[in-house]
């Protein structure tokens, strides 16, 4: 379990945090399950990670403030950036697989921001901001498009989400983001839309989520999609006609621990097209050109 006000990890069965002491969220039970538990709120404790100190700032729409040192770089998505001290030195990261990325749509360049000085960002939509410290060689999958930005300690990769009821059906996307530390601790940070929830899977326990409202797992949690049918374990066709009438997605995604799994209450939403549309993700071209002339959409 994650503790919501510094983002240290509590042991099991422990009631108060041993980083900051705060109380460890109650998880509720029903028989031998636990139901997911609420971050309370946005971290409000400074997090440090080498010469770099970061703070999330306001409720609704919640802003990361980030004070770097000459030492320290931190990437981050395009369009986030809401102001910096001019000293600040702006660049670009070339991401790995770029040959992969450019064919599937997806951005090649990640922007960066060196110090010493100050920066925010903001993804401008109301949510919670998670704050994920990954020790070394520990890995996060993330969806695309809710990272906000990272520590340079931290690898950014991405990997292909087998099945065609991925392609077709759910709304889970293509590709997944991951994240992993490598010598050094590393900070990630995500945006959630809503209120964002942790659940902790035990070994082979298993969770069905609606396939917009899942955020970040570890990687080594399986992802698998299954049909409304497959989930419930039985209602045949007037199950799945019941789903459908309610508003229930027709797949869901399954799942399966040990590990956590991060959900928000806001179903995600795909961004806007830069560029024009192309199977299996945007053009590369307009993202990469409005990152270069364009503004902040």
């Amino acid at each position: 379990m994650t503790c919501p006000t510094c983002q240290a990890s509590i042991p099991d069965g422990a009631r108060f945090c041993p980083n900051c002491g705060a109380p460890a969220p109650a998880p509720v039970s029903v028989g031998a399950y636990t139901e997911p538990v609420a971050e309370g709120d946005n971290p409000k404790e400074p997090m440090h990670v080498g010469d770099t100190t970061l703070r999330i700032e306001g409720e609704l729409v919640p802003v990361v403030d980030v004070e770097l040192g000459p030492r320290n770089t931190v990437y981050f998505e395009h369009h986030i950036l809401l102001w910096k001290q001019p000293q600040v030195r702006l660049g670009f990261m070339n991401l790995q697989n770029a040959g992969k990325r450019f064919f599937a749509g997806l951005q090649i360049f990640i922007s960066t921001a060196q110090g010493p000085g100050n920066i925010s960002f903001s993804r401008e939509a109301p949510g919670q901001i998670v704050a994920l410290r990954l020790n070394p060689g520990q890995s996060v999958d993330v969806r695309e498009h809710q990272f906000l930005l990272a520590t340079d300690t931290v690898a950014y990769d991405f990997y292909w989400q087998k099945g065609l009821a991925n392609i077709f059906l759910s709304r889970t996307g293509l590709f997944i983001d991951r994240f992993t530390a490598q010598q050094a601790e590393g900070l990630v940070l995500l945006h959630g839309y809503g209120n964002v929830f942790e659940k902790l899977l035990g070994p082979g326990e298993q969770l069905d989520v609606e396939p917009g409202a899942w955020l970040w797992k570890d990687s080594n949690v399986a992802l698998d999609t299954i049909s409304v049918l497959q989930s419930g374990g039985g209602g045949g066709f007037m199950g799945a006609l019941g789903a459908l009438v309610g508003g229930v997605s027709v797949m869901m995604n399954r799942f399966t621990g040990p590990g956590r799994i991060g959900m928000q209450s806001m179903t995600y939403h795909e961004p806007a097209a830069e560029g024009a549309q192309q199977a299996g993700g945007q053009s590369n071209v307009g993202n990469v050109l409005g990152s270069l002339f364009g503004g902040k959409s």
